[in-house]
């Protein structure tokens, strides 16, 4: 297989020096990297800011703005089988990025924002053959919205995770595919590991 991994947060500049991002460490994307190398095949990593070490036997892109992830995955995801995108994407970026540093000034300040593209939604209807997995993480009414993602993005199989999971080397999460759901409660490499699987049986 040829597999295309997404990872990390990306950050949207609102000067030279401010950015709004989120807290993904890129853990979980790293960890689906390394299992798919390990298990022979072709991978090709794009990954927002992290500090973590490039995955040995991993081709890995690094990448800033949720645009430039766009552009990196999209043309990985010409040659690839199959997807796991764990990246945590940016909805929205100022509409406007100022020069140098913006200035403390007026007590109130308008910040415009504007949508993203979404890169998964776009492979999704681009999808052809491949197995395409994504992930959810969601905080109220969380399995009703990453179910409506799985089908509004035409997925294989998604993963839905909460915010604890940041920063973690362990995940509770549950995996909805259109045999049903399970539960998995433990490290990032052994659900890593899992759904490269799940994407072999595919």
């Amino acid at each position: 297989m040829k597999v295309l991994v997404t990872a990390g947060p990306t950050r949207e500049f609102l000067d030279d020096v401010r950015f709004l991002s989120n807290r993904s460490s890129g853990r979980m994307g790293f960890a689906c990297a390394e299992a798919a190398a390990r298990a022979g095949h072709t991978v090709t990593l794009v990954t927002g800011p992290v500090d973590l070490p490039d995955p040995r036997g991993v081709a890995v892109i690094r990448v800033v703005s949720a645009r430039e992830m766009h552009k990196a995955a999209m043309k990985a995801f010409r040659s690839a089988t199959v997807v796991i995108a764990t990246a945590a994407v940016s909805d929205y970026r100022p509409a406007t990025r100022a020069k140098g540093k913006i200035k403390k000034g007026a007590a109130r300040l308008a910040l415009e924002l504007v949508r993203n593209p979404d890169i998964l939604a776009e492979m999704g209807a681009k999808k052809g053959k491949r197995v395409l997995i994504g992930f959810a993480l969601e905080v109220r009414h969380a399995t009703e919205h990453a179910l409506a993602k799985y089908r509004r993005k035409n997925l294989d199989a998604i993963v839905l995770n909460r915010p604890a999971t940041f920063g973690s080397e362990s995940i509770e999460a549950e995996i909805f595919t259109a045999a049903g759901s399970r539960r998995h409660r433990g490290s990032k490499a052994s659900l890593a590991a899992m759904l490269v699987r799940f994407a072999e049986s595919r």
